[in-house]
C-alpha cells in the first residue's frame, strides 16, 4: 500500500495518536499536545515535522491557519484499514447486554429488532440503523387452514418477520381434511422462504397428496400473492438524540437534511445500508465523501449483514460523524448482527 511506504512506524504512531486525540476531544491537535500527552520521547519540532509530512500526504489538514491538525477522510480511511482493531471487550459486553435485555420474555422478531436498534444506539452513541427483513426472505413459521362454510376457507400464514396474514380461498374439503392438509403443508413448508414456496411445484411436495394437486396449486398460488405485494423494506432508526450531542451536528441545516434522509427518504438510504458487501470483508465502512448521498458526506457509516442460515436478510449499521470511535463502533455493529443471526437461527 502506498500509504505504508509514506508512513514509517514513527509516522504511524504519531498519526494514530493524532487521530485518537481528535476523536476524543473534537479539537484540532498540535505538536505540543502530542509531546505533553504521549510518550514519544522526541522533540516538538520532530513531531511538527512529521505532522507536516502527514498533511502533505493528505492524511491531515488544518481547518484554520493557526489551528492544529485534524484527520481527513483519506486519513480516516488509512486509520480504519491499517491501524484499527475492533475492541473485543466491547463486543463481548454488547453481546451480554443484548442477551440480558431480551432474555426476560419471548420477543418476536419485530420487537427484537426494535430493541436491538435501541441498544445499539445507546451503546454506540450514534444513530443505529437496522433493516427489517424483506418479505421475500421471510420464512414460514406456521400455516393453518380454517373452514368458514360453503367451501370457503381462511388460510392464516405466520412468518418469522411479520404479523399473521390471512387469505381467503375456495377449497372443497371437510374440516378433517383441512387439518390433515394443514399438517402436511407445515411439515413440508415450515422454515422455507415465501419466495421459495411461491415457486414450488405441487407435484414435488409428496406423492401421497398427488390427488390433491389442484388444492396445493391453489394454496401455493395464494402464498405467492404475499410476495409481490410487500412494501419497501423499512429501516428502524434510533439514536438521533445521541448524535445531537456531537459538535459536528450543531449546524441546523446539515442536521435537517440528515433527518429528512432518515425519516422521509429511506428508499434512497436502503441501497446504501443494505449494499453488497465484499465476501472476504463482512463489515463495510463508508467514510465522509465515500458516502453516495449528500447528507451523509460528513458522516461515517459502518454496516454489516445479519443472516438467516447462510442468507443475508438484513443489515445492521451505525451512522455518526467521521470522528467516530471506530474500534468500538465496529465491534458493536458486528456483535448486534451476530446476535440477530443467532436469534433467527434459534427460531427454527
Amino acid at each position: 500500500m502506498v500509504a505504508q511506504k509514506i508512513l514509517n512506524p514513527r509516522h504511524q504512531n504519531i498519526f494514530r495518536a493524532t487521530v485518537n486525540h481528535y476523536i476524543s476531544t473534537a479539537e484540532p491537535v498540535g505538536s505540543k499536545t502530542l509531546v505533553e500527552e504521549y510518550d514519544f520521547q522526541v522533540s516538538s519540532a520532530t513531531i511538527r515535522n512529521v505532522m507536516g509530512k502527514l498533511e502533505k500526504a493528505g492524511f491531515l489538514y488544518q481547518p484554520h491557519i493557526s489551528a492544529g491538525r485534524v484527520p481527513s477522510d483519506s486519513g480516516y480511511r488509512f486509520y480504519v484499514d491499517e491501524l484499527v482493531t475492533p475492541n473485543s471487550q466491547t463486543r463481548k459486553r454488547a453481546s451480554q447486554t443484548l442477551q440480558e435485555q431480551t432474555a426476560a420474555e419471548y420477543w418476536g422478531l419485530e420487537a427484537t429488532l426494535q430493541r436491538a436498534t435501541q441498544i445499539l444506539a445507546t451503546l454506540s452513541g450514534y444513530i443505529a440503523l437496522i433493516t427489517v427483513p424483506h418479505q421475500n426472505h421471510a420464512r414460514l413459521r406456521y400455516l393453518q387452514l380454517l373452514p368458514l362454510g360453503d367451501q370457503k376457507v381462511m388460510m392464516i400464514v405466520v412468518t418469522d418477520s411479520y404479523q399473521p396474514q390471512s387469505l381467503s380461498l375456495t377449497l372443497d374439503c371437510d374440516p378433517d381434511e383441512l387439518e390433515i392438509l394443514s399438517n402436511f403443508l407445515n411439515h413440508h413448508l415450515q422454515g422455507r422462504s415465501l419466495q421459495e414456496i411461491a415457486s414450488l411445484d405441487p407435484q414435488a411436495l409428496d406423492e401421497d397428496f398427488h390427488h390433491c394437486q389442484l388444492l396445493l396449486e391453489t394454496i401455493l398460488g395464494k402464498i405467492a400473492q404475499i410476495v409481490p405485494n410487500t412494501i419497501a423494506t423499512p429501516i428502524l432508526v434510533r439514536g438521533i438524540s445521541e448524535v445531537l450531542r456531537q459538535p459536528e451536528f450543531s449546524q441546523i441545516e446539515q442536521l435537517q437534511t440528515l433527518l429528512h434522509l432518515l425519516e422521509a427518504k429511506q428508499e434512497q438510504l436502503l441501497p446504501v445500508v443494505f449494499s453488497g458487501l465484499p465476501g472476504d470483508r463482512p463489515t463495510l465502512i463508508h467514510i465522509g465523501t465515500e458516502n453516495p448521498l449528500e447528507p451523509m458526506k460528513t458522516c461515517a457509516l459502518i454496516s454489516t449483514y445479519y443472516y438467516q442460515e447462510k442468507t443475508p436478510v438484513g443489515s445492521v449499521a451505525v451512522l455518526g460523524p467521521t470522528r467516530m470511535f471506530y474500534e468500538n463502533a465496529i465491534a458493536l455493529v458486528e456483535a448486534t448482527a451476530d446476535y440477530l443471526s443467532e436469534n433467527l437461527k434459534a427460531a427454527f
